[in-house]
């Protein structure tokens, strides 16, 4: 189960929730994510009346409600679904209010996807949701965080990655689709879908490949800094256009939150200073370093001479081959080269709190 990452003393600070104008709550949903079915719906519509809460089934439909959503101006939606969902929603607001020149409403997460990284930095309960919510509407919850965002193609995301990270998601939506009709789909949802497709597809891969691919990351942004084991800054500033690494690359990825979903804290240095992402390079780890190690490295305790962390806000990146790509957990095909960015401006989401990650 995911757990709300103690805060170090320089972390994103809280605030008190402050009021704002217009009326109260949104809930979002998207149809199409595993958790979102009859009950879930008539549980969150005991808590908020129905014409506010709100099912997308395709992009279309979602690009119009986000309008809506900017256009009768809810002080504060709630998505539902993973963190491809929330993503969506985050984009699509964001996109709308520009377009008006108005403010977006913070956002609020409600644990209904497989991934579930930013709901559980928030401490979102994954099988509470209309517990949640109500809590809210009551006014028990009574903190929001400032919540950084990255941008990667265009779009704004709390994560991205390029590697051994976007290969597996490719193996677990390969596998879940291959067992979609069959007795056996359950196996290929959520943790022992990851499970599977690593053993049959990723691990094997990454033993029979030759050789990670050649990279090479350049700082294009405000200065950048190495990180040492405990997230310290070592070393002196990387200035702009000064290369970060060049070399073997197994994963390229970068984030503003601690965790991947299913409780992995990928990025342990994420959201301890604002305004930067946390860069993770996985140089070249044996598999079965990985393998014994992996109960530290979910955790977010491994450390490697392979594995090198930077504090930064805009990166190039460039491949000798094409990479799997995803972006908020959603794959994104490949690419031999892109840039993470930090986004001009952060989204505010509501904070549950440790009690509701216990």
């Amino acid at each position: 189960m995911l757990q709300l990452a103690a805060r170090p003393p320089n972390a994103v600070r809280l605030a008190a929730i402050p009021r704002l104008s217009g009326p109260g709550v949104a809930v979002l949903l998207n149809a199409n994510a595993k958790a979102v079915n009859d009950r879930v719906r008539e549980a969150l519509s005991s808590v908020v009346p129905e014409e506010h809460l709100f099912c997308s089934r395709c992009p279309d439909e979602a690009t119009r409600i986000a309008a809506q959503v900017v256009e009768r101006r809810y002080r504060t939606v709630f998505t539902g679904g993973g963190d491809g969902t929330f993503v969506g929603w985050v984009n699509r607001i964001v996109e709308a209010a520009e377009r008006r020149a108005a403010q977006p409403p913070r956002f609020g997460v409600l644990a209904l996807g497989t991934g579930n990284a930013v709901a559980g930095m928030v401490g979102a309960h994954p099988r509470r949701h209309a517990h949640d919510l109500a809590r809210y509407l009551r006014g028990e919850v009574e903190q929001v965080r400032r919540l950084d965002l990255l941008t990667c193609e265009g779009r704004r995301t709390p994560f991205a990655g390029v590697g051994i990270d976007a290969a597996v998601l490719n193996d677990y939506n390969w596998l879940r689709g291959r067992l979609a009709r069959t007795p056996l789909r359950c196996l290929g949802l959520g943790a022992p879908g990851y499970g599977i497709a690593i053993a049959l597809r990723s691990a094997p891969r990454a033993l029979l490949e030759r050789r990670p691919s050649y990279c090479e990351i350049v700082n294009v942004g405000r200065a950048a800094w190495r990180l040492g084991p405990s997230g310290e800054r070592i070393g002196r500033a990387i200035g702009h256009g000064e290369l970060l690494y060049a070399g073997p690359c197994m994963l390229a990825a970068a984030s503003t939150v601690p965790y991947y979903g299913l409780g992995l804290r990928a990025f342990p240095f994420a959201g301890t200073a604002e305004g930067v992402m946390q860069l993770r390079v996985a140089t070249h780890i044996d598999v079965s370093t990985l393998v014994l190690n992996l109960r530290r490295i979910w955790r977010g305790g491994f450390s490697h001479e392979g594995l090198l962390d930077f504090h930064a806000d805009r990166v190039a990146l460039r491949f000798e081959r094409p990479m799997p790509l995803q972006i908020g957990g959603d794959a994104e095909g490949w690419r031999d080269e892109l840039t993470f960015g930090m986004a001009a401006s952060p989204v505010e989401i509501v904070d549950f709190g440790a009690r509701a990650a216990a």
